[in-house]
């Protein structure tokens, strides 16, 4: 497939709609079928003589001889970016929400964690949709989150794990916007990662209050949030991740 993917149409408002949809259930099918909507809105098909990568660029999902795996290249390895970032999140809030005594350790904040669950099950299911219609040969496959053994026993690791992970989001989305070539993705990458922000900005005051708008992820002198490489951000999600991504060439094109 090209690393240039095709948007069919221009019209902001419809094509976000799918993610304005209220959650109401929490099956399979919910998400599936926002997805899946979303999906068609966002991205459009790639004729069917570009199914693959450019030859002297790595193709998404590709392993190198490093033994890597590798994100792929242009608005393809963006979109595997991402969806790499959401896969952890999605998984690490499923955890949390699943946790038997979740309500004792987090008190009311038990329920923030389980909306925020939906929230990321919806951008990594998204994700996966977006590529899986445009870019099937290219998809990451599903990683294998890893933690460390206290994450999941107390208050202050729950918090700390969400802190990290919600101020990586952001800078990574802010980092790998400037990457994106198709005007429509920044639109959704925008959108999505004004969701991310409120979740750190929360997660943030829980821990300590006023601290949503800290000097080290905004720029007194600009105003401007933190925002890091994929490089940056993948030598430090990659201690949360099995697999090891190889995210060289993330919006690269030849």
């Amino acid at each position: 497939m090209s690393d240039n993917l095709q948007p069919r149409g221009s019209d902001d408002t419809s094509f976000a709609q799918p993610l304005y949809t209220p959650i109401k259930r929490r099956s399979f099918f919910m998400y599936a079928g926002a997805t899946a909507g979303a999906t068609a809105l966002v991205l459009a098909g790639c004729s069917k003589d570009s199914d693959n990568a450019t030859p002297s660029l790595p193709a998404g999902n590709s392993v190198t001889s490093s033994g890597a795996i590798s994100l792929g290249s242009g608005d393809v390895g963006v979109l595997n970016f991402a969806y790499a970032l959401e896969q952890l999140e999605a998984d690490f809030y499923s955890k949390v929400a699943a946790l038997s005594n979740g309500s004792t350790l987090l008190g009311s904040d038990f329920a923030y964690f389980q909306q925020v669950a939906k929230h990321e099950a919806i951008h990594r299911d998204f994700f996966k949709a977006a590529l899986t219609r445009d870019a099937s040969s290219q998809v990451l496959r599903g990683l294998t989150p890893k933690y460390p053994a206290p994450t999941f026993t107390d208050r202050t690791n729950i918090l700390a794990t969400a802190k990290a992970f919600e101020d990586l989001g952001v800078a990574a989305y802010n980092g790998a916007g400037k990457l994106i070539k198709k005007a429509d993705y920044l639109v959704i990458a925008g959108q999505i990662v004004s969701v991310e922000a409120r979740h750190a900005a929360y997660i943030r005051d829980l821990i300590t209050p006023g601290s949503f708008a800290a000097d080290e992820i905004v720029n007194t002198t600009t105003g401007l949030d933190d925002s890091k490489t994929p490089k940056d951000v993948l030598a430090i999600a990659q201690a949360y991740i099995t697999e090891t991504l190889d995210g060289s060439y993330v919006g690269v094109n030849s």
